[in-house]
């Protein structure tokens, strides 16, 4: 007999971690469970949720890969989420980080879920805030998410993220410049990564004077160096995180934050939740009929839009359709 999403979330909450990942595929598939299980975890947990972003090759995975560690030797529990490039032919995520993150697969204190892109530009998986939201929920202390690396299209982990680390490498000075207006909105941290290469201190003092052009906020953002490959800097990394998040405790920001995301958390989730009743409702007559004549170029797809909104008759036939379709 197959388990129903309430013996998955009650086996979540006792510390089941193949229940964790049921959950989890049911939440990134888009499954019917989906808002059921959302619904139910919400408010649980406090984790603190960590981005981490960056272009390609800046180390980004060794980096995390250290940070988890240094998390474990403070007693913290960390559960991470891995946004892999995905196939453009299957769709399928490379899932790298699996392979560079296997010193903490045994770790009953490491939850590790790799998604697939997806052809999302954002950096994000589109199921990337409610697996974080699971792990957050199942008692994890911190919440890393990785961003795949595509450059300056990355301003979604903002939106999730309570801190934003993006790290660097001593090599990407024109992709700073090409990225500067998004960097200076996302970055709560800067990492210079491969500290130990030439040009790191040059990157450390450009990104520095980028930050003068950057209004205060209360916030001082600190540019650090580190060596990922040998821990060297990882201790420093982990003390200005949890400083960033004694500050948005503190001076009410966070909570700003948090009434923003939940904002946009509803758009979002509303306008994929009209999308998907619609594609379930293509079936009605009279909307296939209003369809039909967009295809032959009759009515021209905005007229034939606001048609549908309008006719409230349809609107409601759509919706009851979508529902019968369960």
């Amino acid at each position: 007999m197959r388990e129903t999403t309430r013996d998955l979330l009650d086996k979540m909450e006792r510390g089941d971690r193949r229940s964790l990942a049921r959950l989890m595929t049911i939440v990134e598939n888009r499954e019917a469970e989906t808002a059921e299980i959302m619904s139910a975890v919400h408010g649980r947990g406090a984790a603190a949720v960590i981005g981490i972003t960056g272009p390609p090759g800046a180390g980004k995975s060794t980096l995390l890969d250290a940070l988890t560690g240094e998390l474990r030797r403070s007693g913290r529990s960390v559960g991470i989420v891995a946004v892999d490039p995905s196939s453009p032919f299957s769709g399928g995520a490379v899932l790298g980080d699996r392979i560079r993150m296997q010193s903490h697969f045994l770790d009953e204190g490491v939850f590790i879920r790799s998604l697939s892109a997806r052809g999302n530009v954002g950096g994000l998986a589109r199921a990337s805030r409610d697996i974080a939201r699971l792990l957050e929920a199942a008692g994890k202390d911190v919440v890393i998410v990785e961003t795949v690396g595509v450059g300056q299209s990355e301003l979604d982990i903002m939106r999730l993220a309570d801190t934003v680390a993006v790290v660097l490498v001593p090599e990407a000075g024109d992709t700073v410049q090409a990225m500067k207006a998004g960097l200076l909105e996302i970055a709560d941290i800067f990492v210079v990564n491969k500290a130990d290469r030439d040009g790191a201190e040059k990157m450390r003092v450009e990104l520095e004077q980028m930050l003068h052009l950057r209004p205060a906020d209360g916030w001082e953002v600190p540019v650090l160096m580190t060596v990922a490959t040998g821990g060297k800097g990882v201790a420093e990394l982990l003390k200005a995180l949890d400083a960033h998040r004694t500050y948005l405790s503190s001076s009410g920001v966070g909570q700003k934050r948090d009434a923003i995301g939940r904002h946009n958390e509803f758009v979002s989730v509303l306008r994929d939740e009209l999308s998907r009743r619609i594609q379930r409702a293509m079936g009605d007559d009279r909307f296939g009929s209003l369809l039909a004549r967009v295809e032959r170029g009759e009515v021209d797809p905005y007229g034939a839009a606001l048609e549908a909104v309008g006719d409230r008759d349809l609107v409601a036939r759509l919706l009851a359709r979508a529902e019968d379709a369960g």
